[in-house]
């Protein structure tokens, strides 16, 4: 299974290198103070990230947003000044956002950056961008000339045979008179756009939207992404892993370590799971946005951490795959027995089942998990109470957590059947043409054993019987073979043979008469002993 063990570059000068160690100390000495004072289940739990330097030049004391890729290229989005007669912009004290790209090296740093577009960069702010899988159309943002936080949502066009030149510029019909709309990503089939806006009818403040895009690039009405996803808080910048399984976005609320921190839904046929935080070894006290995948084990983040150049700074990391599975024995409660035959279902915490096994011969299973995954197992067999255990995942690393699941045998029954009174407990189990009694079902005669030891005067009949494959005649000695056995296990634990019989009818009464035609569940249903209460 995946999990995130990454490795964060900080993109900013080797100079710097000594002053951000120092910093990344007291940092995590803050961090991990600040967790100490809160109640242990709000505590976010570490991942694995660890951090780096390498030289980029790309981050400026200004701001510096991540916003995906067009033709192998890093874009991004600036606050850095551009000229001597540079205007300040009042509402950040900053310069107007400009969108730049720079060339990404093999090792995943970056290049200088060159300024992305002059038919997009205005003299205003432009924020976040997006492309189709084609690059052909790209989706962006724009603030308005009243209002510099203000946002509204583009559309353009990639002129065949040319060289960035974009047309056809159309604002989205989405838009709310305003209302901001940011962080445009559009999803890898090219089926979706998601956004974030602070307009009308949210959860509140910023909330997450996704619309379906048409033919022509303009959008059906957008769909809030609901409370699941969207909380009371900020809930912005929203991208997807290349496969589509995971919703990745920066929120204030959730279970947070403090300003934006970054978190993983799983996206569903049905909705988004319960988001999770990506742990404190990423998300600070400060904001950390813009996440996204570059590869599938490489991608970018953005964050104002007290250690930066200046204010957001662009971050890169890469994680490698961690394995982790849960496994153990499905064992009787009392004795400890193995329980082969037992059906285990491992769900997600939103109670979604994950996989599903039946425990072998040897009664173990074994699942695969994701790290920092909160999990309940239910085990189920025939005869036993089901039972129900609470998981997490809480390491990081490539881990076995080790956990048997015990179950409590039912009571025996005593029913009618066909006015015949029966002792009734799940089926009697003996290996393949064999009469010796199967250590699990020791436990299901024990069941016989008790009813016969709070009715000191009840007298039973023990009837074996097989299903029809074989040869009659051995059929039936087989039969009394097992029947006796069965006796015989009652006797070696103090009952009275005065109170036993046992016959063995082969394959002459069965429950099912299928004939040659037979399930394997219908020959199971044959293959049985039936306790008769004789008084």
């Amino acid at each position: 299974m995946k999990n995130y063990i990454l490795t964060f570059a900080f993109l900013l000068s080797v100079s710097f290198i000594s002053a951000q160690d120092s910093s990344e100390d007291l940092l995590t000495d803050n961090l991990v103070n600040d967790l100490n004072t809160s109640n242990s289940e709000d505590v976010i739990d570490a991942n694995g990230f660890e951090f780096t330097t390498l030289d980029a030049g790309s981050n400026s004391k200004y701001s510096e947003f991540g916003s995906g890729f067009f033709m192998n290229k890093l874009i991004m989005v600036s606050s850095k000044k551009l000229g001597g007669l540079a205007k300040v912009d009042k509402n950040t004290n900053e310069g107007y956002k400009n969108l730049f790209c720079l060339d990404i090296k093999k090792d995943g740093s970056l290049k200088l950056p060159l300024l992305f577009s002059r038919i997009i960069n205005t003299r205003g702010s432009e924020g976040q961008v997006s492309f189709s899988p084609d690059e052909k159309t790209m989706y962006f943002t724009r603030a308005t000339e009243e209002n510099s936080m203000i946002y509204k949502l583009y559309k353009v066009t990639l002129e065949e045979d040319s060289h960035g030149n974009w047309i056809n510029q159309q604002m989205l019909d989405v838009d709310v008179d305003g209302y901001s709309f940011e962080n445009p990503y559009v999803s890898k089939t090219g089926k979706e756009l998601y956004f974030s806006s602070n307009k009308p009818g949210g959860q509140g403040g910023y909330d997450l939207y996704v619309a379906t895009i048409k033919e022509d690039g303009t959008l059906e009405t957008p769909k809030n992404l609901g409370d699941k996803v969207n909380t009371k808080y900020d809930d912005k910048f929203p991208s997807l892993s290349l496969d589509g399984e995971y919703l990745y976005f920066s929120s204030k609320g959730h279970r947070n370590v403090g300003g934006f921190d970054v978190f993983k839904s799983k996206v569903t046929k049905t909705g988004y799971r319960t988001p999770k935080n990506l742990g404190n070894t990423v998300n600070t006290k400060y904001d950390e946005v813009a996440y996204f995948m570059a590869s599938n084990n490489k991608g970018y983040l953005s964050s104002n951490k007290a250690f930066g150049k200046g204010s957001y700074d662009i971050y890169r990391f890469s994680y490698n795959e961690a394995t982790q599975n849960i496994e153990g024995r499905v064992l009787d409660l009392e004795t400890q027995i193995p329980l082969p035959n037992a059906e285990v279902v491992l769900l997600d915490e939103e109670g979604e089942e994950v996989a599903r096994q039946i425990t072998g011969e040897d009664a173990t299973y074994n699942f695969d998990v994701t790290p920092f995954e909160n999990y309940t197992i239910k085990t189920t067999k025939d005869g036993f109470e089901e039972a129900s255990i609470a998981f997490r995942s809480n390491k990081g690393d490539d881990t076995t957590y080790k956990k048997n699941l015990e179950l409590d045998p039912t009571k025996a029954e005593i029913v009618e059947v066909e006015d015949k009174l029966m002792i009734s407990i799940e089926n009697i189990y003996f290996d393949y043409a064999k009469w010796s009694i199967k250590q699990e079902s020791h436990i299901s005669l024990n069941k016989i054993l008790t009813v016969l030891n709070e009715n000191p005067e009840m007298k039973i009949e023990i009837n074996a019987h097989t299903d029809n494959r074989g040869n009659d005649n051995y059929n039936l000695k087989l039969s009394k073979k097992r029947a006796a056995s069965a006796m015989d296990y009652l006797i070696s634990k103090g009952i009275n043979a005065n109170r036993l019989i046992s016959n063995g009818y082969g394959e002459t009464q069965p429950l099912v008469d299928c004939k040659s035609d037979c399930t394997e569940e219908q020959y199971q249903a044959n293959r049985r002993i039936e306790f008769i209460i004789l008084n």
